[in-house]
């Protein structure tokens, strides 16, 4: 999602797993679901304390901007922290007030006056702020010698480089100062269309044997046991996605062709680079990332897909069968009391320190885990500001992979407590080490899942679940990407049609999916409910480049354990403080080398075989 200014970012939701919820949009027989306690923001949308904030905000953007605006350069170091400093604490307020928002808007995305509160927050945060859209534009007319001459003079002011790093990273992409300014005022009105996708998918209802869904109800009938069942619920999930094509085409084609403008009047060269800038990671490790998991597609996804297509005993597969349980496997519901206590074990089984992080998260309203009407799907972490806490969502309804969907989420909540420490301005970390913790999050809990197997049946369960979570981690994201490059190519040429778009989604499916699969009527138009696709363009990619990073440092903790746990908390700690080259190499691990991805690679591969050597 594209954040307001000096607003606290969400984490996007989980890659969709094509099912991560229950049938049914009703409460489930799982427990006590927790739900999330908004008060540690505010105690209400009228508390005094929400007015005072929004009266303070308002003041301290006019006197910083009164106080800077075209002084940056005279500054001394004392004077240049200050100035710092008090952009933190504006940063600080203002993402506590959005975080707020936000969160209260996921609850119930359909209720009017929650839209209402968060659209009037947003308005009023960008007419606060715009006055400070001098501050990164100055920063980028000083010279380099100047900066670093000033951050000689002060450590303190030294510890903020990397921010200045990267927003120095943009200055070949700056506007004028009018221009910026214009473009700061004019984000409420794509933040607009984004507002539209997320009413429109959770409005959405999906009729299903007489019964009515929502999407994340819909989604998971793909994994049921019951065939008849998986295809009826992708029949309807392709033909509501239809009814509604326009819109999402219209959505779409809006939010891509506003980034084609402010692209191209930035001179940006492709529409990725803007992603590997905030990302702080280099076009040429994305793109050997990318290569690196197109080309193993024959051994991975397609290798694994046959070896399903036999376990089901079909002659084709259809797109209904990609997330189906194995003969083999036991329907199971997993009560939340469990989930908890194995994800929990888990953590504690690597460190009792990462299970103390974790512990608040359940008992103290951190954690919103029950499906509702009109709630947003998937699931996320968000860090809301460093002097609170983070907040998860989940859409719990019992199937164990909503068990590694709580692992993962509270990966990212115990990555955010640590990196806390590092300040408004350099806790958040870049995408593509966001999801670090949050993979290896689930990698340790499926890894004290597997020790507990008892039989051959019950191992080639997990192993087979894990490759699946790992494909759609990994290929499917890429496979994603892909068609977030084609679609933004396009778009630079003209117009694009429903078809247009469902013939580049289609482009993409039968290369990363393989030659097992048939492809149903109704199925290009899949592409319509990714969130990622409108919220945060080419953010999918992070999600591979997590799994094949976790990948390589799990191998580097199975292969030297003693005193791996420090330095992984240390990583964490870090925040965005450190660039991803500087952060693995104390595990003797470079993203920069092609070698790299392939070393991740090679668990997915190792799972495989031993998949395959199960059959003999």
């Amino acid at each position: 999602m594209r954040p307001l200014p000096f607003a606290a970012p969400f984490h996007a939701p989980l890659p969709p797993r094509d099912a991560n919820a229950s049938a049914g949009d009703e409460a489930a027989p799982f427990g006590n679901l927790p739900e999330w306690d908004l008060s540690d923001l505010y105690a209400s949308p009228d508390a005094p304390e929400l007015k005072r904030d929004l009266d303070w905000l308002e003041d301290a953007c006019a006197r910083f901007a009164e106080d800077f605006e075209g002084k940056l350069a005279e500054l001394d170091a004392e004077g240049f922290l200050d100035c710092v400093l008090r952009n933190e604490r504006i940063q600080a307020v203002s993402g506590r007030i959005m975080s707020y928002a936000g969160l209260r808007y996921y609850q119930l995305t359909t209720a009017g006056d929650r839209v209402k509160f968060m659209s009037d927050m947003q308005d009023k945060l960008t007419n606060f702020t715009t006055p400070l859209v001098f501050f990164t534009l100055e920063i980028n007319r000083l010279p380099d010698d100047h900066l670093n001459g000033l951050f000689d003079e002060n450590a303190e002011l030294a510890r903020y480089k990397p921010i200045f790093d990267r927003i120095r990273a943009m200055k070949p992409y700056q506007l004028s100062d009018e221009l910026e300014k214009f473009l700061h005022d004019l984000g409420v009105v794509g933040d607009a269309w984004e507002k539209l996708f997320d009413e429109t998918i959770a409005g959405l209802t999906f009729i299903i044997d007489g019964e009515e869904l929502g999407i994340e109800g819909t989604l998971t009938l793909l994994t049921d046991h019951d065939r008849s069942k998986r295809e009826a619920a992708a029949r309807e999930l392709a033909a509501v996605l239809g009814e509604n094509i326009r819109t999402f085409s219209r959505v779409h084609n809006t939010t891509a062709k506003e980034k084609e403008v402010i692209d191209r009047w930035r001179g940006m060269p492709n529409p990725q680079t803007g992603r590997h800038l905030s990302n702080h990671v280099e076009p040429e490790v994305v793109e050997a990332l990318r290569n690196a998991v197109v080309d193993a597609y024959p051994r991975l996804s397609h290798r694994y897909y046959e070896l399903k297509r036999k376990w089901l005993g079909l002659d084709r597969m259809q797109v209904w069968d990609r997330n189906a349980p194995l003969p083999t496997e036991e329907p199971k519901l997993v009560n939340w009391d469990e989930a908890q206590k194995t994800v929990m074990e888990a953590y504690a089984g690597f460190s009792p320190r990462m299970a103390e992080i974790a512990e608040p998260f359940f008992d103290k309203g951190w954690i919103d885990a029950g499906v509702k009407p009109g709630k947003a799907p998937g699931a996320f972490a968000h860090p809301t500001v460093t002097d609170v806490h983070p907040y998860v969502m989940l859409n719990y309804l019992g199937k164990p992979r909503d068990v590694m969907t709580l692992a993962h989420e509270l990966g990212h909540g115990v990555h955010q407590v640590l990196a806390a420490g590092q300040g408004e301005m350099l806790s958040s970390t870049p995408l593509t080490l966001a999801e670090t913790a949050s993979v290896f999050g689930e990698m340790l809990t499926f890894r004290a899942m597997l020790s507990k197997a008892e039989t051959k049946e019950q191992k080639k369960t997990l192993l087979a679940g894990k490759v699946e979570d790992m494909i759609n981690t990994v290929v499917r994201q890429i496979a994603f990407y892909d068609f977030e490059c084609k679609l933004h190519e396009a778009r630079r040429h003209g117009e694009l049609t429903p078809e247009d778009i469902n013939a580049l989604w289609m482009s993409v499916q039968a290369e990363s999916l393989g030659p097992a699969f048939d492809f149903m009527e109704g199925y290009e138009t899949y592409w319509a409910y990714v969130p990622h696709f409108v919220h945060s363009p080419f953010y999918v990619y992070a999600y591979a480049f997590g799994d094949g990073l976790v990948n390589a440092l799990y191998a580097v903790y199975e292969e030297a354990p003693e005193g791996f746990q420090e330095k992984y908390f240390e990583m964490l700690k870090a925040g965005g403080s450190k660039h991803h080259k500087e952060l693995l190499a104390p595990f003797g691990l470079d993203a920069s080398d092609p070698a790299f991805w392939d070393k991740g690679l090679s668990m997915i591969e190792g799972f495989i075989d031993e998949l395959e050597a199960m059959e003999d």
